[in-house]
């Protein structure tokens, strides 16, 4: 644990000892580190599954090159998750709640998802970890992230208020009460100052409004949790959609910890303040660098693919992160690819039966689902949809990339919302 050996030379004030305390260094080196290491113990684990034969199941759906794919070893969440936690156990402060919990979410759920991967290959059986079970387990960690949030005296924040100039009634400066405070409120977009408190919608049970609140924040928590992972699940289906995605993402989510856990670029953005959540920065900079690292690998074509092992993880991970920099409601814009992802094949599953029921025969209206298999799909090749274009299928790695810059464009926006009043 380097963090710790640098505090013991500061006692005796050996020359660089103090670069620990600096958040930017510890976040470039965990970036750095992580990255080295998913390239470095990727070859091998993926040797690894190779010889244990832990192949990828691929059903046969008529999308271009999608045979090739067969036999190239899944579960290769292993490598992000160990990329992970090795940076976080030499560089991060594990004395503090938020990186306690975001060590504890990635465990979660990546035993969740291994357990899942490891069914399908064992028993041969594509459909793995029966869903109520992973459901239960993605609750689970909503509950234990919802209730710590609510119980530890280490988890507050500081409310921003603004003050406003008497004659225009402008806004000219941003400040913060002195104590800290258990909340729960939230940065909301669009809104004058930025937030939004559960116990609002509460207010009507008077006395118990404030326990009430937690009660409903505690279910958006789960419903985040739940939403945000089986989201990230279903967008992992091309080469590099997920592992890219989620990086973008990543890199969001870090600008925000670090601008919340400092009070000056908090006043500027008229956010909270929230004390300690700066650790979050260098536990998101290993989660970057795992993916990038990652991405060595699982760029078009594959050599290996993160299944549910990976998918699952990355999805918590993302939830967790956003829920304790009080940023969750800022997720359906961050995250827009994976809810509309998970939304296209809800709209395919709902029409196909509704019309099955109605006229016997069911129709779809995109020709596959998830929706980036849409674009892969040929159109007019009979299947029964309403929506067939394009009519040409476009190539995976083309697919890929423009979902990466819709994914920049979405990180963009995300930011603007919290300027627009």
């Amino acid at each position: 644990m380097l963090y710790y050996l640098f505090d013991f030379l500061k006692e005796i004030d050996f020359p660089g000892a103090h670069l620990m305390d600096y958040i930017t260094f510890r976040s470039g080196a965990a970036l750095v580190l992580s990255i080295f290491i998913a390239i470095f113990i990727g070859r091998r684990i993926i040797d690894r599954l190779q010889k244990m034969q832990v192949g990828e199941i691929v059903r046969n759906l008529g999308l271009e090159g999608q045979m090739n794919k067969t036999g190239t070893p899944t579960m290769g969440g292993i490598i992000i998750i160990i990329a992970i936690l090795i940076p976080c156990l030499l560089l991060g402060n594990l004395t503090n709640i938020y990186m306690i919990l975001m060590i504890v979410s990635t465990i979660w759920l990546g035993t969740i998802g291994f357990l899942d991967d490891y069914k399908k290959i064992a028993k041969k059986n594509k459909e793995g970890l029966k869903g109520k079970f992973k459901i239960v387990g993605q609750v689970g960690l909503g509950l234990i992230v919802g209730l710590t949030m609510y119980l530890s005296p280490d988890i507050v924040i500081r409310e921003n208020h603004e003050i406003q100039n008497e004659v225009s009634h402008r806004v000219v400066d941003v400040t913060y009460n002195q104590e800290n405070i258990k909340s729960t409120q939230t940065t909301i977009p669009f809104v004058k100052n930025n937030n939004f408190d559960y116990s609002d919608l509460t207010s009507w049970m008077g006395d118990h409004a404030q326990d009430a609140g937690w009660i409903l924040f505690i279910i958006v928590t789960i419903l985040v949790v739940t939403a945000t992972s089986n989201g990230a699940n279903l967008t992992d289906g091309l080469d590099g959609l997920a592992t890219g995605t989620s990086a973008i993402i990543g890199v969001a989510l870090a600008i925000m910890a670090y601008l919340g856990s400092n009070t000056v670029y908090s006043s500027y953005l008229n956010i909270m303040y929230i004390p300690g959540s700066e650790e979050l920065v260098v536990y998101m900079a290993t989660f970057i660098g795992a993916l990038i690292g990652f991405l060595w690998y699982n760029a078009y074509p594959a050599q290996v693919f993160m299944g549910d092992t990976g998918s699952l993880t990355i999805g918590g991970i993302i939830a967790v992160f956003a829920i304790l920099i009080h940023k969750e409601l800022l997720i359906p814009i961050l995250c827009a690819i994976f809810f509309i992802e998970a939304l296209s094949v809800m709209i395919q599953v709902g029409y196909f039966k509704f019309t099955k029921k109605r006229g016997g025969v069911g129709r779809r209206v995109f020709k596959m689902t998830p929706l980036h298999h849409h674009y892969q799909k040929q159109g007019n090749s009979g299947i029964d949809a309403i929506i067939q274009k394009p009519l040409r299928a476009i190539p995976e790695s083309k697919i890929v990339t423009r979902f990466w810059i819709i994914g920049i464009f979405l990180a963009v926006i995300t930011f603007v919302t919290l300027k627009i009043r």
